[in-house]
C-alpha cells in the first residue's frame, strides 16, 4: 500500500513539475517576443532617423504571407506615411511563427500607438483588445470582427452582399442546367439536382462566413428556383496550414459524388480548390466560384478552372483601418464601421483585370 501511495505521489509531482515548466515556457516566450519586438523597434527607428515618424501603428494577421494581406498592408503603410505614421506588419520580422493572441499581447507590451488586428468572436480575443484598450492604444478589427470588445471600429467587407454575389452565379449554373435539360443536351452530365458545396472555415468563431452563408441561402431561396434542383452542403475545411486546407479539399474530390458548384470563401481555399479540379480533370463539370483576385485566381477564370471570383479591394481595407485610427487621434472618435468595395470577377470581365495586372507589372 505504501508503494502504491509513493508512485501516485512521484506522479502527481511529476504532473505539477511539468505543469510549472510549461508556465515558465510560455511565460518566457512572451517576454523573449516582447523584448525582441522592442530592440526591433529600436533597430527600426535607428534606421529611420534620418526620417521621424509621429507614430507607430502594427498590423496583426494571420497569414502575414499571403498576397490578400500584403495587399492589405500595402495600403495601411501607403495611407500612413502621408501623415508621417510608420505602420508594421507585426510578425514578419520575428524569428517564429505566432499566433494573433501572442502578438496581440506583444503589441500591447511594447505600447504602440494603434493595433489593426484580424479578430474572432473569441472570449480571449476580446480580454485581449480590452487590455490593449485599457492601457491607452485604439484597436481597430480589421476583416474579422469582435463585436463584445471596445474596439474603437471594424473595418472589412459587406458579407451579405458577398453572399448575394455568389448566389446570382449559383443561379446561373442552375439556369444553365435547367436549360440543358429542356433542350435535351446530349453533352451535358448535369443530373438531378445541382449539388452546391460551401467550404467553411472549421473555426466556428469565424462570424463573417456565417452571414455569406445565410445570404447564399436567402437569396436563392427568393429566386424562382425549385428545391428540387438544388442541394446546399456546408463542408468544414482546416484552414490551420495550406497543407490541411489542401487536404480537406481533395478528400471532397476522392467522393463518388463531387459538387457541381465549391463556393469557397477565402484565397487558400480557392487556389487548392482550383488545383484539385486540375488534378483530377473536372475542369468544365466542378464550378469553382472564388475569393480574392490573385494573378493565379484570375489566370484560372481566363482558361476557366474557375467559374468567377469575389475581388476584395484590400487596398482600401488598409487604407480605412488607417484612417479610423487617424480620425481617432484627430477628432477624439471615428466612424464604428468601414466597408470596402467588393467587385465580381467573371468570363465576361476578366480580360480587363487581366490588362490592369500587365500595366501593373
Amino acid at each position: 500500500m505504501e508503494e502504491h501511495n509513493d508512485l501516485y505521489s512521484k506522479r502527481i509531482s511529476r504532473q505539477y513539475l511539468i505543469l510549472v515548466l510549461t508556465l515558465v515556457f510560455t511565460f518566457l516566450t512572451l517576454i523573449w517576443g516582447t523584448l525582441y519586438f522592442s530592440f526591433y523597434r529600436l533597430g527600426l527607428a535607428k534606421q529611420t532617423e534620418a526620417k521621424s515618424y509621429d507614430k507607430y501603428f502594427v498590423m496583426i494577421t494571420d497569414n502575414y504571407k499571403s498576397d490578400f494581406w500584403r495587399s492589405v498592408y500595402e495600403g495601411a503603410l501607403d495611407k500612413a506615411k502621408e501623415s508621417d505614421i510608420y505602420v508594421d506588419l507585426l510578425g514578419m520580422d520575428l524569428s517564429k511563427d505566432y499566433s494573433c493572441e501572442e502578438l496581440m499581447k506583444i503589441a500591447t507590451a511594447s505600447r504602440v500607438d494603434g493595433i489593426m488586428v484580424y479578430a474572432d468572436e473569441s472570449s480571449s480575443m476580446t480580454a485581449l483588445i480590452n487590455d490593449a484598450v485599457k492601457n491607452g492604444i485604439p484597436v481597430v478589427t480589421l476583416y474579422g470582427d469582435n463585436t463584445h470588445s471596445d474596439r474603437l471600429s471594424f473595418v472589412g467587407i459587406g458579407g451579405y452582399s458577398v453572399g448575394k454575389m455568389y448566389a446570382g452565379q449559383i443561379i446561373n449554373i442552375i439556369k444553365d442546367t435547367r436549360r440543358e435539360k429542356i433542350l435535351g443536351d446530349e453533352n451535358s452530365v448535369q443530373t438531378g439536382k445541382v449539388q452546391v458545396a460551401i467550404l467553411a472555415d472549421a473555426d466556428t468563431k469565424n462570424a463573417g462566413q456565417n452571414i455569406i452563408i445565410s445570404a447564399i441561402q436567402d437569396t436563392i431561396s427568393e429566386e424562382n428556383v425549385t428545391d428540387a434542383e438544388f442541394d446546399i452542403s456546408i463542408i468544414a475545411v482546416n484552414n490551420t496550414n495550406a497543407f490541411s486546407a489542401e487536404e480537406s479539399i481533395r478528400d471532397i474530390f476522392l467522393k463518388e459524388d463531387v459538387p457541381d458548384v465549391i463556393v469557397c470563401l477565402n484565397e487558400l481555399n480557392t487556389t487548392c480548390a482550383y488545383q484539385a479540379v486540375v488534378d483530377f480533370n473536372k475542369v468544365g463539370e466542378v464550378n469553382v466560384l472564388g475569393y480574392y483576385d490573385s494573378k493565379e485566381i484570375v489566370e484560372a477564370i481566363d482558361r476557366g478552372g474557375v467559374y468567377a471570383t469575389v475581388s476584395i479591394d484590400t487596398r482600401q481595407l488598409g487604407e480605412y483601418s488607417v484612417s479610423a485610427l487617424l480620425d481617432y487621434y484627430e477628432f477624439g472618435n471615428t466612424s464604428e464601421y468601414y466597408l470596402a468595395d467588393v467587385t465580381l470577377i467573371d468570363k465576361n470581365n476578366v480580360e480587363k483585370f487581366l490588362k490592369k495586372e500587365a500595366e501593373d507589372e
